[in-house]
Formats: structure tokens, sequence, C-alpha cells
């Protein structure tokens, strides 16, 4: 599969990025975020949820697993999948993942056995204090297209 790669200078490039994807997103689109703490995964998502149009505050899920913004052009359904590490039980992400908004799961590689088939990987690495290498692994078809789409998005705003 092939891989894009991103590199950001800043925090606002980062979050500029995310913005653009959160413009080209369609409903039913999952999104695997991945990167250590302090990476820039929920950076990466607020960025996300402004491209869609949501004005809401978006802040990481860990301590309720997900958080619901509905008040841009799509749902959102952010994940953030840390504390299941040792969970084994179902808790329906399906319902999301197959539903109307875009699914963003942090730590997905924790709930790999449930995430869908076809789905845009992303991994987030710091590689100084705010440069960021960002990784976009789409896969299906339908996520190669969305890579093409924000690559080609990425290249005209230089």
């Amino acid at each position: 599969m092939t891989k894009h790669v991103i590199k950001t200078n800043s925090s606002e490039e980062t979050t500029n990025i995310a913005i653009r994807l959160g413009e080209l997103v369609k409903p039913g689109d999952v999104l695997t975020l991945e990167g250590d703490l302090g990476a820039g995964k929920t950076t990466f998502t607020k960025g996300l949820a402004k491209g869609m149009g949501i004005r809401k505050n978006v802040n990481s899920p860990t301590f309720t697993i997900m958080k619901e913004y509905r008040d841009g052009r799509l749902p959102l359904y952010h994940m953030d999948v840390y504390r299941m590490e040792n969970s084994d039980e179902d808790l329906g992400f399906d319902e999301f993942f197959e539903g109307e908004g875009v699914t963003v799961v942090e730590w997905a590689h924790l709930i790999e056995e449930q995430l869908p088939k076809q789905r845009l990987d992303i991994r987030i690495y710091r590689t100084e204090d705010d440069a960021r290498k960002i990784t976009f692994e789409p896969i299906g078809d339908k996520y190669i297209g969305l890579c093409k789409e924000l690559i080609l998005n990425e290249s005209n705003s230089d």
C-alpha cells in the first residue's frame, strides 16, 4: 500500500492539513489516528472538525471513550480507545463506522479486529518540538482517492 507523507513545522501547519482533510471527508469515512502521547492526535482532530464546520470545542474523549459533535456539515464521532486495551467487549463501534458521520479513532490498533476493512490510517510522529511527520495510509479505493485529493490540495496551497 502506498503511504503519503506530509511534514509540518508547527501545530498551525498540522491543523491546516487536518482542516483540508475535514473539507474532503464524506459520510461513513473512518480515520484512525496513531502517535505517541503529545504527538498531536487531538490537535489534528480539532483541525479536522474545523474543516467539517464544527464550531464546538473539541477535546480528547479519553475518559468517555467517545464524543459526538453534530454542529458541522457532518457529524463527527471522536473516539479514544486508549483505555480499552484489555477489553474484548464489542461496544457497537460498527454503528458509527457505517453511520452518517465521520469517525476518528485514536489508538485504533487496540481495537484492530473491530475496525472496518477500508479506512484511512494516519500516524503522527514528533520530529522536533513543533515539527511533525504525518503519514497517510489509505486502505481501500475510496481512501486512495481521498489521499490523492488531499495531497493535490496540499501541493496547490504552497
